[in-house]
């Protein structure tokens, strides 16, 4: 073949055919810089791909959030009746039991209260979650990543929405300082994280069992109860409320919305979520790793 020695038309291919970040000029800097910018977009792109995937049903999520808004309707004449009878309950007044109302009716999408949100499952049982476990990314990773899009686009979607009805009809408390803000939007984002640590473990326990009903149900009676869903878990008595106050599930909604309210120390309440996400998200790369071994073992 003659080589004409002309240069390669590029421009029509759709990828860059050099690498997108340009490093300096060391050997040892460029390898440095084209692996960075390998890992750090993917994930990147997994947020943003996580979040196009459910914003393409947005009628979907729309509906849902007209069924999250009915029920916090719903719940808010029982809560207001609630506080009448007990004035002061739990340190709450009227505006802050319908304020939690509608704050956990916001919380259930984005913190998937209700189970599921990841494929795992259905890729164990097909098989396809070999090829997962060959993929040179983290499975954890890669699930935590597409799963941090889903829980934006919710509560974008499904979050706002029964809120914004909340202030029409009762009128709800909001947070009174940048402090506030800041400590409740950091608050939101352990409390999806702590979320991901607990389904990702529900989702890996398919590989160990023949049926998964039975975990989810009691993962959904566990999350429902006590992260604070149903009722505060102030007003729960004793060593109940002790308990219940001390589990992961309430770092998803409990904490969070203490933190909207301003019931709750920020750097304490921080590191109690920050302590179960961080205990959850370790315990879920262990069973990873468990996994891997497993699928090797059974020749998958």
């Amino acid at each position: 073949m003659r080589r004409t020695g002309r240069k390669p038309d590029n421009s029509r291919l759709p990828f860059p055919v050099t690498p997108a970040c340009a490093g300096p000029d060391t050997v040892s800097d460029r390898a440095r810089t084209v692996r960075r910018c390998h890992v750090i977009p993917l994930y990147a792109r997994l947020v943003r791909y996580g979040f196009r995937k459910h914003a393409a049903y947005l009628t979907g999520a729309l509906a849902g959030a007209f069924t999250n808004s009915v029920f916090g309707v719903l719940r808010a004449y029982i809560l207001i009746a609630l506080w009448q009878a007990r004035p002061g309950l739990a340190g709450y007044d009227v505006a802050d039991a319908v304020t939690f109302c509608f704050i956990t009716q916001a919380f259930i999408a984005p913190m998937q209260l209700f189970g599921g949100g990841l494929t795992i499952p259905e890729r164990i049982r097909s098989g396809d979650i070999a090829l997962d476990l060959v993929r040179p990314a983290s499975l954890q990773a890669w699930s935590l990543a597409e799963d941090l899009g889903r829980a934006a686009f919710l509560l974008l979607a499904r979050g706002l929405p029964p809120m914004l009805l909340g202030a029409v009809l009762f009128g709800l408390v909001t947070p009174t300082g940048a402090t506030q803000w800041a400590g409740f939007l950091a608050g939101l984002l352990l409390a999806v994280l702590t979320s991901f640590g607990w389904r990702y473990l529900v989702a890996l326990s398919v590989c160990w069992l023949a049926d998964d009903r039975g975990v989810n149900v009691l993962s959904l009676v566990l999350s429902t109860f006590f992260s604070g869903m149903m009722l505060p878990l102030t007003i729960f008595p004793g060593w109940l409320g002790e308990l219940a106050r001390a589990l992961p599930w309430a770092a998803m909604v409990q904490a969070p919305a203490d933190l909207y309210l301003g019931k709750a120390p920020v750097l304490d309440t921080l590191a109690f979520q920050a302590f179960w996400a961080a205990t959850l998200i370790g315990l879920g790369a262990l069973a990873t790793r468990a996994i891997r071994y497993k699928v090797v073992i059974q020749g998958g």
